[in-house]
């Protein structure tokens, strides 16, 4: 049972996009005749948990976000913080500046913004009962280890593997914790949930949709527009 807690999700949107290499963040391209971080927010609003909103993004695209803003408002306080050098300094930052009352964090991608609303709520009520979890799907190819880049070392056990997503929610000290011994250890990972694992925290896998995709290639793009229609209809 999820008890009422304060509830801070950090929006994810200061990464660089050079694989989309379209000249512009890709949270700030168009789907739909609206840009990627406006679907974003408006699926973290409608949470009914959600009290407190923290964008992180590039300084160079505050232009971006405040034209987001005015066209499309955000409905839950909010406040915009600056991205770091990798995505773990960015979400560092807005630990920092998170409001004192935080209970539980919530991190997700800027883009990905087919997320529904039900999974986001479930990932926060599920946070009980180990203080961290992720959306994730069961990989459903077969997966190749190779040392060299070039041949294949060995094949895990497929029924093994799963590709985590966003949001990742953790309790505020569990998260806290993992990014101060990070920083301590020199260690830098690739998600939040790497860095909680590494202090010994069992996260909890909740399976999700294969909707759920980052957009980061144009084919991604072209992809999102099928996807928008389908939402639509």
């Amino acid at each position: 049972m999820y008890n009422s807690k304060f509830v801070t999700a950090f929006i994810a949107a200061a990464g660089m996009g050079k694989r989309m290499n379209m000249g512009i963040n890709k949270q700030f391209l168009s789907i739909g005749n609206i840009p990627v971080l406006a679907h974003t927010i408006k699926k973290l609003e409608q949470s009914k948990y959600i009290d407190f909103l923290i964008i992180i993004i590039k300084e160079t695209d505050i232009l971006y976000l405040s034209d987001i803003i005015n066209k499309f408002k955000i409905n839950l306080d909010y406040k915009i913080v600056y991205g770091g050098k990798e995505r773990q300094d960015s979400i560092y930052n807005g630990l920092i500046n998170m409001p004192p009352e935080t209970d539980i964090v919530l991190t997700h991608d800027g883009a990905r913004p087919f997320v529904s609303v039900e999974k986001i709520d479930e990932a926060i009520e599920k946070v009980n009962e180990t203080g961290a979890c992720v959306l994730a799907n069961r990989v459903k190819d077969t997966i190749k280890v190779s040392l060299d880049g070039e041949t294949v070392d060995y094949t895990p056990n497929r029924n093994m593997l799963w590709q985590v997503q966003t949001p990742q929610v953790f309790e505020r000290d569990i998260l806290l914790k993992a990014y101060n011994q990070a920083y301590a250890e020199d260690y830098y990972g690739t998600d939040d949930c790497s860095l909680v694992e590494k202090t010994g925290v069992k996260v909890k896998l909740i399976n999700n949709s294969y909707d759920n995709i980052k957009i980061t290639t144009k084919e991604d793009l072209h992809f999102a527009k099928t996807l928008i229609k389908k939402v639509k209809n």
